[in-house]
């Protein structure tokens, strides 16, 4: 297949240039690879002319939010370094409604990779920007976030490089010294957060993406227990359902990674307890087999092409020695007809895991066939005249008309390259 093949073209298509997500959440790879990019470069449409949209113009201060370092997690035994958030107070109809996001970056399996990770953003504070721009679910700018602009909005630091669910009986390895304190973090932050006025929500959506979706998947009943049961509490996974399926060379990569992760930080305790009562403990940290047990109204929000994925788990390094993916993975539109079969497979699996989520009338899917990863906290992708789109609706829409209308919302794409509206990110 061709970009003359597909359906309803656009002539246009879009770079955009995020270097801030380059650096915070591809720098470590689930599989220990390295990938650092300069630019991300975003394809609307595989042919058509280029615009260029830059996502730090001067934009309103506002949505300009000063780090947070927690005051009162020290006292709750979730350090190393104090964790992080940004905090952006709420006003008017939404003062008594809390979104909270939680940032993306990765994990780490061994104790070399999470001690590299101890001189970054994503294993300490020490590193973290002083302010971040927020933009997608978190921004303030009612044409870009229609429904949540006027919320209080937090978002959570990620540092702990096992979606918040990590346990210090692990710690001290080797003898290296590394604090794995994802659960207490977690923990201590909820504290902070309910004394800041959390506690008396009215509404309250927690959100993630990545591994910050997987944490949200994983927390989210937790969460819930946190309100009174007057109060609307739902959540928003973005591009954190993981799949754990066979790589091209047959391997379960994913599955032998995730096994490292569990063991080396001690997230046993941290994941779903019936789960966990069943099978083998780390394949718990796949929300295909823990989503069922979720009581929590949850929406899930994700690309059948995810790129990090593909990338990862379906075509890791080791599992194409010979390049023969490299350019398609890379940007699918470089794929064979062979390795476009491949990846239809990969969705299909996808759609397959998911398939008793699909009769609950509670959770939301938003499935689009983009090849991007996560999709929420760009305004790009979230709600603008150009996003991704699916039966007309925006992925803002959509989750707007699951959270505060009651619709069973299930909008699942067409396969690949049906869908004029999609980001697709090319990255050579």
């Amino acid at each position: 297949m061709t970009s003359g093949s597909m359906a309803n073209q656009r002539p246009r298509g879009a770079v955009i240039r995020w270097k801030k997500w380059a650096k915070e959440n591809w720098a470590i790879s689930a599989v220990g690879v390295t990938i650092v990019f300069v630019t991300l470069t975003m394809l609307l449409s595989d042919s058509g002319g280029k615009k260029t949209v830059n996502t730090s113009p001067s934009e309103p201060t506002s949505d300009v939010v000063d780090l947070t370092i927690s005051r009162t997690a020290k006292d709750r035994g979730a350090y190393g370094s104090l964790p992080g958030y940004h905090f952006q107070r709420g006003s008017g109809s939404g003062s008594s409604n809390w979104l909270l996001h939680i940032e993306g970056g990765g994990w780490c399996n061994t104790v070399a990779s999470c001690s590299s990770r101890k001189t970054t953003s994503l294993g300490s504070s020490k590193y973290m920007e002083h302010q971040v721009f927020f933009d997608g679910i978190l921004s303030s700018n009612v044409s870009k976030n229609p429904d949540f602009y006027n919320w209080n909005k937090v978002k959570v630091r990620y540092c702990d490089g096992a979606s918040f669910s990590g346990r210090p009986e692990s710690e001290f390895q080797n003898g290296t010294e590394l604090f794995f304190r994802g659960q207490l973090i977690w923990e201590a932050i909820m504290v902070e957060l309910l004394s800041l006025g959390l506690a008396g929500a009215k509404k309250a959506l927690l959100s993630g993406c990545s591994a910050g979706g997987l944490a949200t998947l994983i927390h989210c009943d937790e969460f819930r227990g946190k309100f009174p049961k007057d109060a609307t509490v739902k959540c928003l996974a973005d591009a954190g359902f993981f799949l754990n399926e066979e790589d091209v060379s047959g391997r379960r990569t994913i599955e032998s990674f995730y096994h490292d992760v569990v063991q080396l930080q001690g997230l046993s305790k941290s994941l779903q307890k019936d789960c966990v009562a069943k099978i083998e403990p780390s394949k718990c940290l796949f929300p295909q087999e823990f989503v069922k047990y979720i009581k929590t109204p949850l929406f899930l929000v994700s690309p059948a092409y995810d790129s990090w994925q593909i990338q990862n788990v379906l075509v890791p390094d080791a599992s194409d020695p010979h390049g023969d993916w490299q350019k398609c993975k890379m940007n699918m539109h470089n794929c064979n007809t062979r390795q476009l079969d491949r990846l239809q497979d990969f969705r299909n699996a996808l759609l397959k895991s998911l398939s008793s989520f699909q009769q609950n009338k509670e959770g939301g899917l938003f499935i689009n066939s983009c090849f991007i990863h996560c999709q929420t906290w760009f305004g790009e992708t979230w709600h603008s005249p150009s996003s991704p789109r699916i039966n007309n609706k925006t992925i803002a829409e959509s989750v707007a008309d699951w959270y505060f209308n009651g619709k069973v919302v299930k909008q699942i794409d067409c396969p690949y390259p049906c869908n004029p509206t999609c980001y697709n990110i090319n990255f050579t």
